[in-house]
This record gives structure tokens, sequence and C-alpha cells, in this order.
């Protein structure tokens, strides 16, 4: 009997259960808190008492204590002072211990959902989405093939540019067996996925919960048997009532404490349903397997990518797992060493949070040995399919379904149609030849793209086509014609260079081997990458025989925002950021000081993409109320974006360290500032995501700038689609945000009504006294907050306008800032 076997599907009567623990803790917290008080005012009256007692001797005082009036005096003496001691003693211990027994359980509801969350999430994508995304790509692909095949044989039929459709046909052709390729594996990790989150993933963190859960019983036990032994030395009527309240303690069982729970919430034995091929998908094909993987002339390259992909992310994803698992292993090892040398039971509150961090670590190590296994499935699929067919090289794909050859009117004779197909075969291999043989369609004009390589003794960093370590996806976007070559350094493998070129529509990715001193792909050495680069780039030898790439055109990188580590000097810590710190610093050029931000070394790549997201949006902007990017340091790690140095620090910290000093007429000038950035991020197509005080600066001439872009898009519709709420911030977040994912300028300009209340309430938290949840609700129910006591009621309009439930209700930005420079002039 456990969560994770009888429980997996009562997540809303877990956090049932997790709420109702937290209302009973509260109860016991204000029953402990009443208790200290009464007994230090009890302790006080009886010591007044005793101090007075010549002046009560006449009084008709009635106590318990009257069998005798000179045990009276002395008992009451020492009682008071064993209370008073007492008090203090119940103040310091167990209610100290509750309370962090308190946060320690809201720690563990709050994480309980998000990992809850991060799990239903992953796994809905994997199984459902996903698939469903390429179903939807994979019809309309046999639809385009099929639409080709027609074509083509109108084509042979009418004797008109039949190697041309004969060429539409083939291209077609290769996408859907490509996709029919991806999707067969998708449903291999699908598979794989489901199981190891039915089997594994999620019985292990509901058991890990059920762990947690117990430890807090164990430990809300330990602080009651304290309770009771602290205020055991009273009078013989109330350690009556302490045995009693001992014995109802002792009844307190961890092991036994959830049986009725989980009887109540038991799961049915219902099986899940399996992810299978769906059939319907090739009744539109030429007979395409199920379920098998496609290799053939159309396919044999991007199998071989798929594999090297696949290769590499389970690499990667082993090398993570023994990392968690090694701090997961460590932290257990601490825990256990600190519970055996604990002195008290009560010690146990305080390793709680150690065991809370160690739940979260073993669910990582969970979550990526369920990836582990889905990659290692769909890697040995591809290891199985490339084995059984090295020893051969790869088919071309089946012809289309030709018209019967008797059919003088569609096609002619026999003999013409292998006329045509001959002509057909000799065009494609000419093609193939001046593919192959760049030279031979570039003649003299090719010479001139020697000029922009830089001799091979220069230093890497110095090369024009070496680009740092941008992300993979920003190298992607610079490859757009046949040839074009960038090299870069790997995210997920730092120290590693890769070679990223656009060839046959395709972008390929080559990592540079180095072994005894030589760097190659898989021909010759070079001692240095410039050499080896430049070798190819000036022989035009392919950087592999399999996939016949070759250099053609340098993409150089950008050098206006390009900087060197060396040209910027470090200086105080500033703070913290969510991807690393944040220092004070220094161009070397001018001496200008600039605020740097640093990307951790060992952040998953897919975080140092984000890291870098912020300043590709900035370097597209110029305004005086938008932060302004000076460069970024990509050609070694750690990253930096160089951002100019805003003296007045964060606006939310601003409002509440001025708040005595700021005039209305002040706030309403932040409030224009505010909304003529975000007019101007409007007319770019930006959106912001995250728009709040706490994201604001100060500078200058109490100019207010907007700031982290971390979570911004730039989309052409000017809207973007999210899903899930991890590390949103729900109480500046739009309806339509948080309910459906869609984020555009109108959800920007509810925020930007928050952020009104923010300046006007001088740094209140919005909501006050109400958790995210509650906000949310309340929101949804029609709530609105109150207009702050320094705002003027044209301002609290305006916040209205902001918070209208349909997004089309509310104004634009640039009617936000013309109305609020009218107020302003008032």
């Amino acid at each position: 009997m456990g969560f994770g076997r009888d429980l997996r599907n009562s997540h809303e009567g877990l956090l049932k259960l997790q709420d109702w623990e937290l209302k009973l803790l509260e109860t016991v917290k204000r029953f402990m808190t009443l208790r200290v008080k009464s007994d230090k005012e009890y302790a006080a009256l009886l010591l007044s008492m005793t101090q007075q007692t010549e002046k009560q001797e006449a009084a008709d005082y009635v106590s318990t204590v009257s069998k005798s009036w000179s045990q009276v005096i002395r008992q009451t003496e020492a009682l008071g002072r064993v209370m008073r001691s007492h008090a203090d003693d119940l103040n310091s211990g167990p209610l100290h211990r509750l309370a962090t027994l308190i946060r320690d359980k809201q720690q563990v509801k709050k994480s309980y959902q998000s990992l809850h969350q991060q799990l239903e999430s992953h796994n809905h994508k994997v199984t459902r989405s996903d698939l469903e995304k390429l179903k939807a790509t994979y019809r309309q692909l046999s639809r385009d093939a099929n639409n080709a095949k027609e074509k083509y044989r109108e084509a042979l039929a009418k004797g008109r540019e039949a190697e041309r459709a004969r060429e539409r046909y083939d291209k077609a052709t290769a996408k859907l067996h490509n996709l029919h390729n991806q999707y067969v594996l998708a449903l291999c990790g699908a598979r794989t996925q489901q199981d190891e989150h039915r089997r594994r993933a999620a019985p292990a963190l509901l058991d890990a919960l059920q762990r947690m859960q117990e430890d807090m019983t164990l430990a809300l036990r330990s602080i009651l048997e304290e309770y009771c032994e602290i205020s055991s030395l009273l009078t013989e009527e109330i350690v009556k009532v302490h045995q009693e309240i001992s014995a109802a303690v002792q009844q307190i069982d961890p092991l036994a404490e959830y049986q009725h729970f989980i009887d109540a919430y038991r799961s049915p034995e219902a099986p899940e349903p399996s992810v299978e091929f769906d059939t319907s998908l090739l009744e539109e094909t030429d007979n395409l397997p199920a379920n098998e993987i496609l290799w053939n002339t159309l396919t044999a390259d991007s199998l071989q990518a798929m594999l090297s992909s696949a290769t590499e992310e389970l690499s990667l994803t082993q090398q993570n797992l023994r990392t968690k698992e090694a701090l997961a292993d460590d932290l257990d090892s601490k825990i256990q060493t600190s519970q055996q040398s604990a002195e008290r039971r009560s010690d146990c509150v305080l390793l709680l949070s150690q065991k809370l961090s160690l739940l979260e670590l073993r669910h990582a190590v969970q979550s990526l040995r369920g990836s582990e296994a889905r990659l290692a499935s769909q890697k040995a699929l591809l290891d199985a399919k490339m084995a059984a067919a090295a020893s051969s090289p790869p088919p071309p794909p089946p012809p289309p379904a030709l018209p019967y050859e008797d059919d003088a009117r569609s096609v002619g004779s026999t003999d013409k149609m292998k006329e045509r197909s001959s002509r057909f075969d000799t065009l494609r291999h000419s093609l193939a030849g001046m593919i192959r043989s760049p030279k031979a369609m570039l003649g003299s004009s090719t010479s001139q793209f020697f000029d922009v390589i830089p001799t091979s003794e220069r230093p890497l960093a110095d090369q024009e086509w070496y680009h740092g370590a941008i992300p993979r996806t920003e190298a992607q976007e610079l490859l757009r014609q046949q040839g074009d070559f960038l090299v870069r350094e790997s995210h997920g493998k730092p120290g590693e260079y890769v070679l990223s070129v656009f060839s046959d529509e395709q972008r390929r990715h080559f990592i540079i081997q180095y072994a005894d001193s030589q760097y190659r792909f898989e021909g010759t050495g070079f001692s240095t990458i410039p050499q080896l680069i430049e070798h190819h780039f000036s022989t035009k030898q392919v950087i592999t025989k399999k996939s016949g790439v070759v250099l053609l055109n340098p993409v150089v990188k950008d050098k206006k925002w390009i900087l060197n580590h060396e040209d910027v000097t470090l200086g105080d810590l500033l703070g913290k950021g969510n991807f690393g710190e944040v220092f004070k610093g220094t161009l070397q050029r001018d001496k200008t000081p600039v605020a740097v931000k640093t990307c951790k070394e060992d952040l998953p790549p897919e975080l140092k993409i984000r890291f870098l997201s912020e300043a590709r949006i900035l370097k597209q902007y110029d305004h005086p109320n938008i932060v302004k990017l000076i460069g970024v340091c990509t050609q070694r790690q750690p990253i930096y974006i160089v951002m100019e140095l805003v003296p007045g620090g964060d606006f939310l910290s601003f409002l509440r360290k001025k708040k005595d000093e700021l005039k209305t007429k002040q706030l309403v000038r932040f409030a224009v500032d505010a909304a003529a950035g975000m007019a101007y991020l409007e007319s770019k197509n930006c959106i912001h995501r995250d728009l709040a005080a706490r994201n604001c600066l100060v500078g200058e001439g109490s100019v207010l700038k907007i700031s982290d872009f971390g979570m911004s898009r730039q989309e052409d519709d000017g809207v973007y689609s999210s899903s899930g709420l991890k590390q949103i911030p729900i109480k500046w977040t739009a309806p339509e945000a948080l309910n459906y994912g869609r984020y555009s300028s109108e959800s920007d300009v509810w925020s930007y009504g928050i952020l009104l209340w923010e300046t006007f309430s001088l740094g209140v938290c919005p909501y006050p006294g109400m958790t995210n949840q509650q906000a949310r609700e309340q929101v949804e129910k029609g709530y609105r907050m109150a207009c702050p006591q320094r705002c003027p009621d044209d301002v609290y309009k305006v916040m209205q306008r902001c918070w209208q439930y349909n997004p089309e209700d509310r104004p634009k930005f640039s009617e936000l800032q013309r109305d609020l420079a009218a107020i302003k002039k008032k």
C-alpha cells in the first residue's frame, strides 16, 4: 500500500490532503501561541500574587492550592517561575520548530505541484502533442506527394517538363519518407516515455511525496512530544489532562497515517491506452511500412544525422544523469549521517529542507532515466536499421506508379518512355556533379571568397567565420545559401567546436575531432582549426565522403555587437539574475561603466540559448526608455551580455526606498516613461511577457527604462502561444495568457496596469494578502484591485481599462502614452 502504487490518478485528492494538513498545522500553531501567551500572563499573575501576599491575606481568594495557605504561597511562587520558564521553552522550542515545519510543508506542496506539472506536461507533449503535430504534417505531406505524382503522370502524358515534374515528386517523396521516419521514432520514444511515466516516473514522485509526508508526520509527532514534556510540570489536574494528551499523541503513527486516505482515493486498475502507429496515415501513401524505418537514397543522410544527434543527446543525458545521481547519493548520505548523530528526535525537523532537496534531486534523476530510456530505444531502432543496411548502398525509393504502357494517348510507346527516363537520369547526374563541384558553377568568382578568410596563422577567436559560443538555433538562422558555413563552440560540450554548413537544403553540423594534437574531420589533420578550415575551403575537399559537403561562403560575424572578454573589466557584484551573476564593469576602450550579465557555464544548452535571446532582441532596439545593449562576449565561456549601467537600480527597490520623497507628479512621469517604452516595443511586434516594477530600471534624471527581456518574444503577428505555468508571474499575467498560453501586446497592457498599481502604491506587492492561486481565482470572478491611496482618479481609470477581461477591449500602448501624458500636464 502506497502513494505510487495506489494514487496515480489522485492528484487533486493529494492537494486537498496537503491543504487540510496545512490548516491543521496552523491550528496547532495558533493553539501553541495562545498557550505561550496565557502561560506568560499566568506566570506574571502568580508572581504578582506572591509579592502581595500580606495585602491579599484578608481577601476571599479561592484556588486549587487552598488546602494550605503556606503551601499555596510557596507553590505559587515556584509555579510562577516554572510557568515563565516553560513559556520561554515552548516559544523557542516546539513553537519555533512548528513554524519551520509549516514553511517546509508549504514548500513541499509547491514543489510537488511543480514537479507533477512538469511530469504531466512532458508526458502529454511526448505521447500526444508531438505525435498529433507529426500526424497532421504526415497527412499534408502524403497529399503533397500524391499531387506531385499526379503532376508527374500528366507531364509524362503531355511529354513536357517530365524531368522537372519527377524532381518535384522526388522532393515531395523525400519529405514524406523523412517525416515517416520521424514519426516512427517519435512513436518509439512515446511508448517508452509512456511506460517510464506509468511504471517509474509518476510512482517515484508519489512515493517520494509519501516519504516526505511521513517524515513531516514524524516531525509533528516529535514537536508534540516535546510540547508534552515541557508542559508536564503543572498541577495534578493539568498533569491528568497532559497524560490524556500524551496518550493521544502516542497514537500518531507515520506508517499508518495515510491508510484511510489511500483507501478513499484508491486509483482504479484501468489499463492505459498504448501508443500505436496510426495506420490511417498510410491510406494515401505508396505502401509505406508501419513501425519501420525507411532507408533509401532519400533518407540515408538524414538517418545518419538522426543517429548522430540521438547518440550525442543520449551521451549528454547520461552524463547529466550520473552527475545528478552522485549529488543525490551524497545528499542522502549526509542526511543519514545527520539523523544518526541527532541528539533529540525534534532535530529531525531541521533536516526536512534537506530531504525536500533530496526529493527534487530524485525526481530529476528519475526524469533523466526516463529520457535516457526513451533516447536509448530510439538509438537502438536506428542502430538496428543502420547495421542491417551497412553491407549495401541505400536503395532508391520506389518509383511512382505510371500509366499502362499500351495507352498510346497518355504516354506513347515504351521506347519513348525509356528515352525520356534516360534523358532525365543524365540531367540529374549532371546537376549532381555541378553541386559537388561548385567551381564549375561559380568559375572565377569563387576566388573572391578567399579574401574573406583571414590568414590561418591568426588565432581562432580572430577568424571572421568563428562565432564563439552562439546557440545552434542562431547559427542555423545565419546559414541561408548553398555552402554557407561558420564555426562555433558547442553549447552542450564547452571546449568542443562545431562546423555548421548549409548544404542541399539542409543545415548540417560536424564536430571537429581532436586527437593526437591534430584537428580533423575524417581526413588530413592540422595543428589548428583555422588551418583545417582554410584547407577545406581552398581545396574544396568534402568535409566527409558520405556527406559530400563543400565549404563555399564563410558567414562573417556581426562585429557591431561582438566584444572580447578582454574588452570588459568586471567590478563589484550587483546581484544575481536568472542565469548567473550581474556585475558592474568597465569597457576598456573608453572606460564607460557598464552592467555585465554572466551565464553559468554548467547551465543546460537550452538555458544558455534563453540567456542569449535577450541580447538578440535588444540588438534591434534603440529607445530612451529601453535599456541599451552594448555587446555580447561569446568567444569563450562564460558568456557575457554587456548593457548600459543604469545607476538608479531596479524600479521596485527605488519605490520602496524613496516612498517618503516621491511626489504624485513624479510617479505619473514614471508611468509615461513606461508607456513610451512599451509603445515602442508594440510597434516592433515585441511581447515582453514579464512587465513589472522589478524589471524596470531608474536611470539618470529619474528616467524609467524597460529591462529584463529574458521572457520576451518577437512575433510577426504580435501573438505568442505557450503552455505550462512554470516561472510565470501569475499576479502580473493576463487571464488569457494564464488560461490559454496566449501572449500579445494586449496581455502586456494588463501587466502594465499592474505596474501602474505598483507605482502608485509605492512598491506594495499586488493583490495584498492573497496567494497566487487566490488572486487568479478572484480575477476570474471579476475582482479588480482598489485604487491606491496616492493614485489620482484619472490614473486609476487607466488601470481599469488595462484590466478589461477581453484583450480587444484594452487600449493600445500608444493610447496609454497619450492619455497619461495629458494627465501629467494637468
